[in-house]
């Protein structure tokens, strides 16, 4: 999920914070200097991403060992098993999640054009 967002108009630990605040349950760590991390569970995650005049909102696995465990097994097993396992058994949970939180990340700071 992808939405523009006005320059320079909000910060990671101001994300953090409003992001914390408002899903209690989940939680939240930076990934270096410049991704932010949702974690859900320890297989449903999201990477938010502040560039310039947008904001990047991706499902993915939250933790480096499960985005290596995947890697691993789509090398191992081929691309076509790993892919079908992955829709169905951690697609939905993913899409769900980057839904709830996107959508609200994109009615508060979403900058219309």
């Amino acid at each position: 999920m992808r939405f523009p967002i006005e320059q320079g108009s909000i910060a990671y630990p101001e994300l953090k914070a409003k992001l914390e605040e408002r899903f209690p349950d989940y939680s939240f760590t930076m990934r270096g200097k410049g991704v932010l991390i949702c974690k859900q569970s320890s297989t449903a995650g999201l990477n938010i991403l502040i560039q310039r005049k947008r904001m990047i909102v991706n499902a993915g696995f939250p933790t480096l060992g499960g985005m290596i465990l995947f890697a691993a097994a789509m090398i191992l097993l081929g691309i076509l098993i790993p892919i079908i396992v992955y829709f169905i058994a951690f697609h939905p949970k993913m899409k769900a999640l980057e839904q709830e939180v996107g959508g609200f990340l994109q009615s508060e700071f979403q900058h219309t054009i």
